[in-house]
C-alpha cells in the first residue's frame, strides 16, 4: 500500500517552518507496512491544493493530509477534499461542544470562524483532538483512503498515534499481517561505514528487513518483520539483532529510539556514578544533553562554561603557558583538553570529567580550522584521555558532533567500567 504524504500551508513554502510533520509521519506509516511513496507542499489555495489530491489519487492508496484545518479563511484542507470527493462539510457535534466549552471557561466570546474546526465531512470518521480544538477527518472511498490531520505538531502526533493509525489498522490494513518494528541506536560510526559492516545482512534479508538512516551524530536501524504475533516477531528480530551486535557491540548503544544521553545517565545512575563538564566552544551543550534527561540529577554534578582564556585560566587553573606565548600550545590543544577534565573532575568531585574545546568556525581561531576541536575524559583514580576531531559541517554541526563523539567516548569507559565489575 503506497501513501502520499500532502502538507497544507504557504509558511512552508516559504521556508519559516521546517516540516517535520512529514518525517514523523512518513516513519509511522512505514512502522505499520504503508511506504510513502511521495511528500507533497502546497500553499493555502483552494485551487491548487485540489490539482494536489487528483494528482495523488493517481498514485497512492493513503492520503493524509497536515494542516490547514483551522478557523481561519485560508484553511482549506477539508473544503478542497469534501469538492475533490462531492461530498459536504457538517458540524461534528462533539467537537463544537468541546469549543463552546472551551471559550465558555475562559470568560471569551466564540467568533463564527472557530465553527470551522468543528467542521468535518459528511459520511466520515471524526478525528477527536485531544490537545487541540480542530477536529481530523478519516474517510474512505473508491479504494482510497483520506487521513487529514492539524498542522502544529503537538496536535498531530497525538491524533495520528492515538485516532488515525487505530483506524488504518482496522479500517484499511485488516487484510495485511502486521508489521513489527525494532529500533537499533549506534554511535561513533557513520551511516555508510555501518551500512558496509552489515551490506551482506542487509541484501539477503527479505524478512526481517535493515533499514539503517542518520541522525545528527548518531545512526539508527530500524528492523522490521510481518508476523502473526509479537511472540513471532520478537524471535525473529531478537535473532536478527543478535547478529548486528556481535559485529557492531562497540557502536550499539541502545536497542530503543533514544539519544546516547539517555543511556549514560541510565547507566551512571544504576553504577552509581557522577560527571561534571568544562566546555568551552560547546558553550554549554554538553551539559544540556544530560540535563533534558529525567534522573541525571542522580549523575549529574555540574559544569562550567568556560568560553574565554580568563575562564580557563581562573576558574578551570590552565597554565597561563598553556594559553599565552609564542610556544604555547593554545586553547584548542591537546594539554587543554587534558587540565579541563581533570580540574573539572576534581572540583566537582565525580568520578567523570569531560572536557572540550576546540573552533567552532567559520573560519580559524589561533591560526587552526574550524572543525578542529579536542575532546578529553578524566576518570576518578584512572587515566585521562584526549581524543582530537576534525569535523566538517558549520558551525551548528561541529558543536553537536563534539558533543555526541565526547557523549560517545563516555559511553564507551562506561562500558569497559561494567565489564570489569
Amino acid at each position: 500500500m503506497k501513501a502520499e504524504i500532502i502538507a497544507v500551508g504557504t509558511e512552508l513554502l516559504l521556508g519559516q517552518i521546517v516540516n517535520t510533520n512529514a518525517q514523523y509521519l512518513s516513519q509511522e506509516l512505514a512502522a505499520i507496512g504503508i511506504d510513502v511513496y511521495f511528500q507533497t507542499v502546497v500553499g493555502d489555495n483552494k485551487e491548487r491544493l485540489k490539482e494536489a489530491i487528483r494528482q495523488a489519487q493517481g498514485r497512492a492508496d493513503v492520503l493524509v493530509f497536515s494542516g490547514g484545518i483551522g478557523p481561519t479563511q485560508d484553511d482549506l484542507t477539508k473544503d478542497a477534499i469534501a469538492e475533490v470527493l462531492g461530498r459536504e462539510l457538517r458540524t461534528d457535534r462533539p467537537a463544537m461542544d468541546k469549543l463552546t466549552e472551551f471559550f465558555a471557561d475562559r470568560g471569551v466570546p466564540m467568533t463564527e470562524n472557530n465553527e470551522r474546526q468543528a467542521l468535518v465531512i459528511d459520511g466520515c470518521t471524526p478525528l477527536p483532538n485531544a490537545t487541540g480544538l480542530a477536529v481530523g477527518v478519516a474517510i474512505s472511498e473508491n479504494s482510497h483512503h483520506y487521513i487529514v490531520l492539524p498542522g502544529p505538531p503537538s496536535e498531530l502526533k497525538p491524533m495520528f498515534a492515538e485516532q488515525a493509525k487505530p483506524w488504518l489498522l482496522h479500517q484499511v490494513l485488516t487484510g495485511e499481517m502486521p508489521i513489527y518494528s525494532r529500533i537499533l541506536k549506534f554511535a561513533g560510526i557513520g551511516e555508510s561505514a555501518l551500512e558496509d559492516k552489515l551490506l551482506d545482512l542487509i541484501d539477503a534479508q527479505t524478512d526481517p528487513t535493515i533499514a539503517p538512516y542518520a541522525k545528527e551524530g548518531e545512526v539508527a536501524i530500524r528492523l522490521s518483520t510481518k508476523a502473526e504475533n509479537i511472540e513471532e516477531a520478537n524471535g525473529r528480530l531478537t535473532a536478527l539483532e543478535v547478529q548486528i551486535q556481535s559485529r557492531l557491540s562497540e557502536h550499539m548503544y541502545a536497542s530503543e529510539d533514544v539519544p546516547i544521553e539517555e543511556t549514560i545517565v541510565k547507566m551512571m545512575a544504576d553504577m552509581g556514578l557522577s560527571v561534571s563538564a568544562a566546555e568551552s566552544c560547546t558553550g554549554g551543550m554538553v551539559m544540556q544533553s544530560l540535563t533534558t534527561i529525567p534522573g541525571s540529577a542522580a549523575m549529574l554534578r555540574g559544569g562550567i562554561v568556560c568560553y574565554s582564556n580568563e575562564m580557563k585560566e581562573k576558574l578551570l587553573n590552565v597554565p597561563h603557558d598553556y594559553l599565552e606565548g609564542a610556544d604555547a600550545p593554545g586553547a584548542v590543544s591537546h594539554e587543554v583538553a587534558e587540565v579541563l577534565a581533570e580540574q573539572v573532575r576534581m572540583i566537582a568531585d565525580s568520578d567523570f570529567g569531560l572536557s572540550v574545546t576546540g573552533v567552532a568556525g567559520p573560519g580559524y581561531s589561533e591560526r587552526k580550522p574550524a572543525g578542529l576541536v579536542y575532546i578529553g575524559i578524566a576518570e576518578k583514580g584512572g587515566k585521562t584521555e584526549v581524543f582530537e576531531l576534525r569535523i566538517k559541517g558549520n558551525r551548528e554541526t561541529i558543536r553537536k558532533r563534539s558533543t555526541k563523539t565526547l557523549l560517545y567516548r563516555l559511553w564507551r569507559r562506561l562500558v569497559e567500567a561494567e565489564k570489569q565489575d
